[in-house]
């Protein structure tokens, strides 16, 4: 099956928790953005910086249990091996 058709059905609780954990990283982005605005002094930005970056991370990983959970798990079951190759290629990006 082609990518661009894949979905993932997710209930309205784990859309919840992923939306407000992207709301979050939404508003510590505007919130690096503001301090850059105001000329705030780099060490202080970089710590933000990366607390988005970890915000990000713990996102990724969220979701990558959910993938391997319930996508990973449902198409190996339905003899689509593929996704072992999808999966390899997501987590070497994930590590780059």
């Amino acid at each position: 099956m082609n990518d661009c058709c894949k979905m993932t059905n997710r209930n309205e609780e784990e859309k919840k928790k992923l939306i407000n954990r992207l709301n979050r990283i939404e508003g510590q982005i505007r919130g690096i953005r503001g301090m850059i605005e105001k000329d705030a002094y780099c060490n202080d930005i970089l710590i933000q910086s990366a607390a988005a970056s970890a915000a990000i991370n713990a996102f990724n990983k969220e979701l990558l249990c959910s993938h391997i959970k319930n996508c990973v798990t449902r198409d190996i079951r339905n003899g689509d091996d593929q996704v072992i190759d999808e999966l390899m290629e997501t987590l070497y990006k994930l590590m780059k």
